[in-house]
């Protein structure tokens, strides 16, 4: 059995996501969780929220034990992107593309 959540059109680029969901990919949920409450990345706070959610998914919706939960998988794909325009010198303008990702984290059950 797995618990899944997902996280669309957070404003953060994917590669910066990607650094977090490195750290806690196959760590216990506990051990998770303090990765991502002590690690100074501004994408520690929302994936943190999508763990608790995915947690709270497996307890109420499957009866999962949450001591026994682990990060199975999680992934980031690209969203929308924001095109925007920057004002240059002699009256030139520069792109700025504006990055969104979808977050996707799946917990399981460790087999005892």
């Amino acid at each position: 059995m797995e618990a899944k959540a997902q996280l669309r059109h957070l404003r953060i680029a994917p590669r910066k996501v990607q650094i977090v969901l490195d750290l806690i990919r196959g760590q216990s949920l506990e051990k998770a969780r303090a990765i991502l409450r002590y690690t100074p990345k501004a994408a520690c706070e929302p994936v943190l929220k999508l763990v608790n959610s995915a947690a709270a998914n497996a307890e109420n919706n499957f009866s999962m034990d949450t001591g026994s939960l682990y990060v199975d998988t999680c992934y980031v794909t690209p969203g929308p992107t924001m095109k925007r325009i920057r004002a240059r010198a002699q009256g030139r303008a520069f792109r700025v593309f504006k990055r969104t990702s979808h977050v996707t984290v799946v917990l399981k059950e460790r087999e005892a």
